[in-house]
């Protein structure tokens, strides 16, 4: 597969995944779906790889869904399906989970929607001190989607989880390393440099114990991840996606002004 969304680097046993959507703050479609998802079933026969940094380029990690896509839609008139793209995205974050290899997910800027689910599948987080999470996705009239309930409330328990999600406040770096969220947090000038050197420690450790050690946390925590992303997921998202509340929702996030919501 030809990449134009993500760049793909191996060195050293370290893999590199580097969303690069810069006009977007790398926003994820549907292309750069695919693409993160052929790129992580490579790793995961390469026994070049020892282990996987994913990282997003420029200014952000990932500012989430294409809403500006989502706007032409609803004013053309057209029907927004989201079931694809969330399933891929799913398919991405629990494939993490599920590898052999250890990930470290490393963070600046903004991580919103879809993003914070990337962030939060890795083995650790470390975070630049600009680090901003925001379940923006009520301020659409959406649920959370691509896995973020599923792993918040794995992580940080039913109530704060439900305080991210229904406020859609924005969590900094610091709450989300007192949390436990975050593995370290550091400056965002010594990022790669603090997410490197933890990289290197991990490729000279005992990556079959790592990959066993990996195993277990997931039969003990995630073994119902899959179907919980088909079963609730996908459905409750795609119920939200057919209200007059998510077109007003777009509408007003791209013309800047409060949304005003009907309850329809």
């Amino acid at each position: 597969m030809e990449l134009q969304k993500v760049i793909y680097t191996v060195e050293n046993g370290i893999a590199t995944i580097t969303m690069d959507y810069l006009k977007n703050l790398n926003a994820i479609d549907e292309q750069m779906a695919d693409e993160l998802i052929y790129v992580v079933e490579h790793i995961e026969d390469n026994p070049d790889v020892k282990v996987v940094i994913l990282r997003g380029s420029g200014k952000a990690f990932s500012a989430g869904g294409d809403v500006g896509y989502f706007y032409d839609l609803v004013q053309a008139g057209g029907e927004i399906n989201m079931d694809p793209l969330i399933a891929k995205v799913g398919i991405i974050a629990s494939s993490i989970k599920q590898s052999k290899k250890m990930y470290i997910t490393s963070v600046a800027g903004a991580a919103a929607g879809a993003g914070i689910s990337l962030a939060l599948a890795g083995d650790f987080m470390i975070c630049a001190d600009n680090a901003k999470f925001i379940l923006a996705f009520v301020n659409l009239g959406l649920v959370p989607d691509t896995g973020a309930v599923y792993l918040l409330c794995k992580a940080i328990g039913t109530a704060r989880t439900m305080d991210l999600a229904a406020t859609g406040r924005v969590m900094d770096a610091q709450e989300a390393h007192d949390l436990g969220l975050a593995y370290q947090v550091t400056t965002a000038e010594e990022l790669d440099a603090t997410t490197l050197k933890l990289a290197e420690k991990l490729a000279a450790g005992p990556l079959v114990a790592y990959a066993n050690i990996k195993k277990q946390v997931y039969a003990a925590a995630f073994s119902d991840y899959r179907q919980w992303l088909e079963e609730v997921e996908v459905p409750t998202q795609s119920e939200c996606a057919k209200t007059e509340d998510f077109q007003e929702g777009v509408k007003a996030f791209m013309e800047k002004r409060k949304a005003q919501f009907q309850g329809k």
